[in-house]
């Protein structure tokens, strides 16, 4: 099925904006790699290996779904090709998500091992799990989400999409509290050894708060939760939902194209896009060097 209205003039410019961007980070990550395996004549050690690794991960997946813009529920595309399938890219962007989430979780782990939790703090259960396990949550939460989106994709369920979302909120907010204690901590400490955190972890703690306020006052209560009881209530619900073989070959298939502003959801879409697709590449780009403490 081919949509073709369109009525968003500045789309080709938005998109062209958006994989140049990524053209860059793909360049940039691809660089930090090589430069990684030089430094350490292929010998590198399993943390900075596995960084590397899921930063290039991320990164190309991000590079390709810049170019092929897509949307799950509708399953909305910018191109008419199977390159731009639903089910292909939810496909890739599990492997994508799942590094993003080992980037984060790694780093907070990383700090705790080279700037141990002070022992006022581990008298505390619930400032001591959190400082512990909060990032371990966060990685499982984000894993649990990647479960919805794919049966979200599949059926058409906005529930399960409004539930995915929420596991992200939910992750993102466990580890603010983690995440902006340890960006105090590090930046008392004087000794220099640790300067390779601070520029990760501030824009860590930037991306949690602000992706914590968007997902607690607007993603989940005006864009997600409000659509999936709605679809929930009404007789002919749109999307309508599938099940079984048809539905996973559909989602695979069918690729509805269009670059209508309102129809790929107005400026929600545009701020989710730009800020996924740029922001997040910028800080797994920081993350994906391992940063380490230096040998005093």
């Amino acid at each position: 099925m081919i949509i073709l209205s369109v009525t968003w003039p500045w789309a080709w410019t938005w998109w062209a904006s958006i994989v140049a961007v990524n053209v860059v980070n793909l360049l940039i990550g691809i660089y930090i790699f090589v430069k990684a395996k030089k430094i350490g004549n292929g010998k590198l050690s399993t943390y900075k290996r596995n960084m590397l690794i899921a930063g290039l991960i991320f990164i190309g997946v991000a590079f390709y779904r810049s170019i092929f813009v897509s949307n799950y529920l509708k399953q909305l595309a910018w191109f008419d090709t199977i390159f731009n399938s639903t089910l292909l890219i939810r496909s890739i962007a599990l492997f994508a998500e799942l590094s993003f989430a080992y980037l984060i979780m790694r780093v907070i782990l990383q700090l705790n091992k080279d700037l141990p939790i002070p022992e006022s703090h581990k008298s505390k259960k619930i400032l001591y799990f959190l400082e512990t396990k909060a990032p371990i949550y966060f990685f499982s939460f984000l894993a649990i989400a990647n479960v919805f989106a794919f049966g979200g994709s599949i059926t058409k369920v906005h529930l399960l999409f409004a539930i995915e979302e929420t596991f992200w909120g939910l992750g993102f907010l466990l580890i603010t509290p983690v995440v902006l204690i340890q960006t105090r901590r590090l930046f008392k400490n004087t000794d220099g050894t640790l300067n390779q955190f601070k520029i990760p972890l501030v824009f860590l703690a930037i991306f949690c708060v602000g992706y914590s306020f968007y997902s607690v006052f607007y993603h989940l209560p005006i864009e997600y939760w409000p659509e999936a009881i709605h679809q929930l209530q009404v007789a002919n619900p749109d999307p309508a939902f599938r099940w079984g073989f048809n539905a996973i070959k559909d989602t695979l298939l069918v690729v509805n194209v269009t670059r209508d502003y309102s129809t790929w959801g107005g400026l929600g879409f545009v701020i989710w896009h730009s800020g996924y697709f740029t922001l997040c590449g910028w800080m797994v780009l920081f993350f994906m060097r391992g940063p380490k403490k230096n040998q005093a």
